[in-house]
This record gives C-alpha cells, structure tokens and sequence, in this order.
C-alpha cells in the first residue's frame, strides 16, 4: 500500500517517501486544486521543516502563493484556510502515527478535504509520472500569514465557566500543547498539563491515545490529583479522548452525545439554520443512537474517515458528529473537526451534568462494548462475504463493509482503508452476550483467514 490513502498523504520518511515526493506533490498540487493561494501549516516531527521547504518549493514553482502559518496543530489549518479565503490548505503531520512518519492532510477551498476518490488518485498519477508541469513565467511567494490571534477568538466561542472542575491535561508532546493555556485562559478549571511541550520524538508515549496503554501515565494522574478527568489529545491536536475520574477510558463515541446535550439542551440556539442531523460512524454504539433520538436529534450514520464526515455534515447541513477514533465534527467549525473544540464542549457538558463523569456517561453507554479489534489478512473481502452470508438473518447496513444488526447486540466488520487489516466491533445489551458474540465471530474471522 503506498503513501496515498484514503483520507490522506503518509509513509515513513526516507523510505516510503522523501524531499523529491514533497517537492513533485508541491509542483502538481495548484493545478489539482485550481489554486493562486494555499496555506501550510506543519507541526514538529523532524522531518517537517525538509517537508515544508520542498513542498512549498514546488507551490512556488507552480506560480501559487503560499501563505506559511507555521507550527500548528491540524484544525488551525483548517481555519486559516476559510479564514485567509485560500484556495486550497496542506498540513503536514502524520498525526497519531509514531516519529519516523510523515505525511500531508489536502483541503480545497473552504476546508473542504481531499481524499483519494476526490483527488488523491489523480494526484498519485500525476507524481508517479516524473512529468513536471510546466513553469509559469512567474514564480509564487511566500509570505507569513500570523493565524494565532484570530484562531484563539474562534476557540474562545466554545469557553465557559468550569471552575468546578478539574482536569489532568496530556498533550503528548503534540501540537495542542501550542494553544492549550491560551484556550483555557478566563475559563477557571483547575487543570495540570503533562507532556506539553512539543517535541517531534515524541518521547513521553506514542500520540494516539485510542491505544490505552499509551494513556497509563494520564490515568495514574487522574487518581493522584483526584482529578474529575483526563483528557488526552492526538499529535496534531484533531483528535481527543478522555478518561473518567477513576482513570477508565471513555469509549470515544459515546461523547457523541454530550455533543448533542451541549446543542439540544444546553445551547439550542447555536443550531440557528442548522438541521437537525447528528452524524456518527458504522462502529458507533446503538446508545449513541437512542439518546440522541432522545433529545430530538436526527441521527445519521457514517462511514469511517474524515473526509466521509465532513461530507455528510456538509451535505446535510448537521450541527455536528463524532466517530470511534475520537474524530468530532462542528458545524461551527467549518464542518471540520477539532480536539480542542470537543474538550471546550464535553467539560461545559460535565460541568452542567454536576455529576462524575462515570455517572454522566453511563446514560449513553447502556451497552457492553468490544472496542475495534484488528486482524492481519490477506483475504479481507473473502471473509467479510462468507461471515456475511452466515448473519444473514440480522439487519444489513453495507455502507462501511457490513453492519448486521439483531434485536439484542450487532457487529461491525469492515476492510481497512489504510492498512492489510480487518477491523471488527461487536456490541451486544448483556457482558455475557457480548463475549459470546466476539469469541463466535473471532473464531469465523480466524478460521476464514487460514484457508
């Protein structure tokens, strides 16, 4: 599999790809979007100054002004894109994935994003080529564009009072640790950062905090400060999960709904012109689904990846949604997701709830849940057909590989758009079901594999 996925641009650099890539990227990016002006942004992996300089090398060759906004996290692009009117934007950042890879998230105009389907293919073509477009007579500039004061005053829209709560902070050496004090400034939560200052090793844990054990020091903070949460962002800051006051993750999808308290109950009124549509992806919890039913909400599934959510927000003109990776996404925000977005919301939604967290989320997470489990195959599209012929009797949703849904559990078993992997959810109404459920489709997935 190269370094063109589904949603995105990223490899290992050096070896996967390297300077000459970023430069042909840059060279053929204009013409893909129809670009005079794009933004970049880049965050603090090692190789991404080579990155930024060849990238926006070939931009300028290209005869597009590049509007550099420096060291940022993800979603800052995202805003400098529509904010700076650009016709296009690049992040550079491998988020979640560990320090030797890098890669680049594409947005056209209005921070649209660019997939693979919407772009990325034809873009992989015209790079694999070797036939550089031809020169303008006139090369771009690039120019410093300063984002910080006017992104500051778009997150600042999501502030509240929380000094009732308090908060233990890991940044992971990251991209929000950039933004972090100034986002809670005035707010009044007593909160500890660990791990904020970015660093492109990464050498406190891996930043992908929907692996647990990459969360081991958050949660012993959590119990030592008897914190009311922990709250742990990805590398580029677009991502972020939580765990409760006595250390347990949260499954990500759940905080779906507190999106959904935050716009029905809380704040009605910022949903002025908006749908009623509520988005969550094939691997969401059926609880996610009932409650938001339960506050008027009309949800809508999804399948996985952000430039797939954005597009139905868009298309649907929802108010917002999430997945299982700790993706959430904001009507607000330009259909675009956003870490820091997500804290300012789930802690204004605790803070109301005047609960512990564990209580507050127990209403939405009704239902025992497996988490995403991954297994290395060969045969992916083989064995998703025959474990769908044999669930044959549940309830079929083929949007994202398949969703079978039965009266008292259901699953989810679908081919990775980024790795050799298959990926499954089980979720059932008992602990006992679901175990009986996951070790039946575990054992199919297996046996199917060897043959």
């Amino acid at each position: 599999m190269g370094i063109f996925k589904s949603y995105d641009i990223r490899g290992i650099y050096d070896r996967e790809w390297n300077a000459a890539t970023a430069h042909a990227i840059g060279q053929h990016l204009p013409d893909l979007l129809e670009a005079r002006q794009i933004a970049v942004g880049r965050d603090v992996r090692l190789s991404s100054e080579e990155v930024f300089r060849e990238l926006t090398r070939g931009i300028t060759e290209a005869g597009c002004d590049v509007a550099d906004i420096g060291l940022c996290d993800t979603p800052a692009v995202y805003f400098s894109t529509v904010h700076f009117d650009m016709d296009g934007s690049v992040m550079i950042t491998a988020s979640h994935n560990p320090p030797e890879y890098n890669g680049l998230k594409v947005s056209r105009r209005s921070a649209v994003p660019v997939g693979y389907d919407t772009g990325l293919a034809e873009l992989e073509r015209r790079v694999a080529s070797g036939i550089p477009p031809a020169r303008p007579e006139r090369p771009g500039r690039l120019r410093t564009r300063d984002m910080r004061p006017a992104y500051l005053a778009h997150l600042a829209k999501f502030k509240s009072d929380l000094s009732f709560l308090s908060a233990v902070i890991d940044c992971s050496n990251g991209m929000a640790g950039l933004f972090i004090r100034e986002v809670l400034d005035g707010t009044g939560l007593h909160y500890v950062l660990m791990f904020d200052e970015p660093d492109g090793r990464f050498p406190n844990h891996p930043p992908n905090p929907l692996v647990e054990e990459n969360l081991a020091a958050l949660k012993s903070r959590v119990r030592k400060e008897g914190a009311d949460l922990g709250i742990c962002f990805d590398g580029d800051a677009d991502r972020v999960m939580f765990v409760d006051e006595a250390g347990a993750f949260i499954s990500p999808d759940l905080l779906i709904g507190f999106l959904g308290t935050y716009y029905f109950t809380l704040h009605p009124e910022r949903r002025a012109g908006a749908s009623r549509t509520m988005t969550y992806d094939v691997r969401s919890s059926r609880g996610v689904v009932e409650f938001l039913r339960s506050l008027g909400a009309d949800p809508t599934i999804c399948k996985v990846g952000h430039s797939f959510a954005k597009k139905l927000l868009r298309d649907t003109d929802g108010i917002a949604g999430g997945e299982l990776a700790g993706h959430y996404y904001f009507r607000e925000n330009f259909f675009c997701d956003s870490g820091m977005i997500a804290a300012l919301i789930v802690l204004e939604v605790l803070s109301a709830a005047a609960a512990p967290f564990s209580r507050a989320v127990s209403e939405i997470g009704r239902y025992f849940f497996s988490g995403e489990l991954n297994f290395t195959v060969s045969n992916g599209p083989e064995i998703l057909a025959r474990v769908k012929s044999d669930f044959a009797g549940g309830t079929l949703i083929d949007l994202d590989g398949i969703r079978i849904d039965f009266p008292d559990w259901w699953f989810n078993l679908r081919v990775s758009n980024t790795e050799p992997l298959l990926r499954l959810v089980v979720e059932a109404a008992t602990k006992e079901g679901l175990q009986e459920r996951k070790s039946e489709l575990v054992e199919k997935i297996r046996r199917y594999a060897a043959k």
